[in-house]
């Protein structure tokens, strides 16, 4: 995962739901679209690989205990993530007695690649009126919708996998996708 894009976030915080619910198949899927970032921060703040790799294996049993905690809408999931990983780092590095220091010349210049305040706010309100009327929607269009556009599956597919018509599936999906238009549009 190379950015952050409204999609990706929206993404991460199904998967944090899902994790949350205890599925290990989310929590499998979201280790395959974080841990090279959360990895990342791990090596950097503790400096060799294998200790990085400890706290990382570390930071996903953090993810599992409190992904219940995360709140869509309050801070981007990525970030929430990240936050785990560095505090987690930083608590190694401090058990273990190591820091690791080396001349201010070494300091990567970082990039603020973050939308400011009122466009992240925008954008965190759409997301969680999105959330809210998904909730509003029946159990079976619901899932529908999550598994067509988030997993990417055709509605041949999830008929497959859900053992229902196709007809029926393209009519949960149309019926669905009309009452969001709604309900987004009302809000």
């Amino acid at each position: 995962m190379t950015t952050d894009t409204l999609d990706e976030r929206i993404q991460l915080c199904e998967m944090l739901r899902r994790v949350a619910a205890e599925d290990r198949d989310a929590l499998g899927e979201l280790y395959r679209m974080t841990s090279a970032r959360l990895f990342g921060i791990c090596l950097r703040i503790c400096g060799d690989r294998s200790s990085a790799e400890d706290v990382l294996h570390e930071v996903y049993t953090i993810i599992w205990k409190r992904a219940g905690a995360f709140q869509v809408g309050s801070i981007y999931p990525i970030a929430w993530l990240a936050t785990i990983a560095r505090n987690r780092s930083i608590d190694w590095v401090r058990a273990s007695g190591r820091r690791a220091t080396r001349p201010i010349e070494e300091a990567v210049d970082v990039a603020d690649e973050r939308p400011d305040q009122r466009v992240a706010a925008e954008r965190a309100e759409t997301v969680q009126r999105l959330y809210d009327c998904l909730d509003e929607l029946s159990a079976p269009q619901r899932d529908a919708i999550r598994t067509a556009f988030v997993h990417g599956m055709t509605y041949a597919e999830i008929a497959d996998a859900r053992d229902v018509p196709i007809g029926t599936m393209k009519s949960w999906v149309r019926r669905g996708l009309l009452q969001l238009r709604g309900s987004v549009g009302d809000a």
